[in-house]
């Protein structure tokens, strides 16, 4: 009896979960300590800025989107002077509240990390495109809720709970267009670059000298005049 098989569908959860890893994957990298997410997800109806520091990422492409993280301020701060003190930085020279323009432009810049990684892994496995704006991180008073719109036809939502390596919470929203992807063919994934390996790249190349020219502009007039 043929058994015809079943094609491999990914939709919204699968995509939240390729999110979810990419903020694992970022920031535990970035502050040498363990991030977690719940196994737990829950559906919500909109998305929201909420205090003490929200951040959101609008894509679009292959799909539209709009990914929000709220972080607490005890959050923000253990992700901000975790990433900072690994990489040299002296404790006394860091801010000490969470309402610093430098642990707002800190953590926009793991937001963009965290963005960049996830639109690799929708080119390699999904094998379509999506461009994202720079992350937009917003200090925010807890007397302040922002609801952020975007144009979805049919938008579906999703809140997810993390979990730092001190147990300080921050949860991530993703709002997208209601999509399924089926695979067609068969395809290999593309390996993501490794950032190690591409930096000696570069820096051969930049030790290389160039190759040394057979003849100076001088002989070419000559030898273009028969001489």
């Amino acid at each position: 009896m043929n058994m015809q098989e079943t094609p491999a569908v990914f939709g919204t959860e699968d995509i939240l979960r390729s999110l979810c890893n990419s903020v694992t994957k970022v920031l535990s990298i970035a502050t040498q300590s363990q991030i977690h997410y719940s196994g737990m997800v829950q559906r919500i109806t909109k998305t929201c800025l909420k205090p003490d520091i929200g951040c959101f990422v609008l894509f679009d492409g292959g799909f539209s989107g709009l990914v929000v993280i709220n972080f607490s301020a005890q959050a923000a701060m253990e992700l901000y002077e975790s990433y900072l003190l690994s990489m040299g930085m002296a404790k006394d020279e860091l801010a000490s509240s969470h309402t610093a323009d430098e642990v707002s432009n800190v953590m926009g810049e793991l937001m963009n990390q965290i963005v960049g990684d996830f639109t690799g892994k929708v080119a390699r496995e999904l094998q379509t495109h999506i461009t994202q704006n720079q992350p937009k991180m917003l200090v925010l008073n807890k007397q302040v809720m922002l609801s952020v719109d975007t144009n979805l036809d049919k938008p579906e939502a999703r809140r997810v709970t993390f979990f730092t390596g001190r147990n300080n919470i921050f949860y991530l929203e993703l709002a997208m267009d209601r999509t399924e992807f089926i695979k067609l063919n068969d395809f290999e994934h593309g390996e993501a670059p490794d950032p190690d390996e591409l930096m000696a790249q570069v820096n051969a190349q930049a030790v290389t000298p160039p190759p040394a020219s057979s003849s100076d502009e001088h002989d070419d007039l000559l030898k273009s005049l028969g001489m």
